[in-house]
């Protein structure tokens, strides 16, 4: 008898697919298990770009009108106000709600070393014995984010239950989410300042103005992991 003929079965099977006949089968029958593996990953990732596409640019639009929704005609009383400097319009409309009366104190966050009151009060027509009696100048925040902790330590240490918040319209968000973060036992309040020359209503027709909103979103969005992350990691 010839001498394959006598072999056993299993042992002519490890034959075949020892030869490049039997391992180019094995590979074809492999091969379709890899594109169907390969197919799904891909639906997969393009799922992922969908979501997550569709969750940032949601998540821009709801900022987009959280940043144009107007404030009330009246702005309710607060113990104190405090002002995020980036702008003579920020610091002279907190000024203005002091004056009214809207609270008995003021912080202005983030004012320069070298600036002095005097300054201040000649770049926003105001008035000196209201500032020297009642102003309190931060002269240690450089960003948002020590602008809430100088803010939050100031108000504790006055014992202020309420704040009148006053930034930018389009910076309002970030300031909120910040201050939230550092002093969540604060009543907050924001007081909107919209610059004349930024068209936030019709943002959409601006190129400059949808710029400037989306860098802020970028950054409010960033903001808004790190804090999670920080809340994630203490619980």
């Amino acid at each position: 008898m010839d001498r394959a003929t006598s072999l056993p079965q299993d042992e002519t099977a490890k034959e075949a697919q020892a030869t490049p006949e039997g391992a180019g089968a094995e590979t074809r029958r492999r091969m379709p298990r890899r594109r169907r593996f390969l197919r799904w990953l891909l639906v997969l990732a393009l799922a992922v770009v969908v979501v997550g596409g569709g969750f940032l640019v949601g998540g821009f639009f709801r900022f987009a009108g959280m940043v144009t929704e107007g404030e009330p005609a009246v702005l309710t009383r607060a113990d104190a106000i405090v002002v995020l400097t980036g702008g003579r319009e920020r610091v002279k409309k907190a000024l203005m709600l002091l004056e009214e009366g809207r609270a008995n104190r003021l912080l202005i966050s983030g004012v320069h070393p070298d600036t002095r009151p005097e300054q201040i009060v000649a770049l926003t027509s105001s008035n000196l014995a209201l500032f020297r009696c009642c102003v309190d100048l931060d002269r240690i925040a450089n960003n948002t984010l020590e602008n809430a902790a100088e803010t939050a330590k100031w108000a504790r240490s006055r014992h202020f239950d309420s704040l009148l918040v006053v930034t930018s319209a389009y910076h309002m968000p970030r300031a909120m989410l910040e201050l939230r973060s550092v002093a969540p036992d604060l009543r907050l309040i924001p007081a909107k300042v919209q610059s004349a020359d930024l068209p936030l209503e019709r943002w959409y027709a601006d190129p400059q103005t949808t710029r400037l909103l989306l860098r802020e979103y970028v950054k409010y969005m960033l903001t808004w992991l790190r804090i999670g992350m920080v809340d994630g990691a203490s619980s």
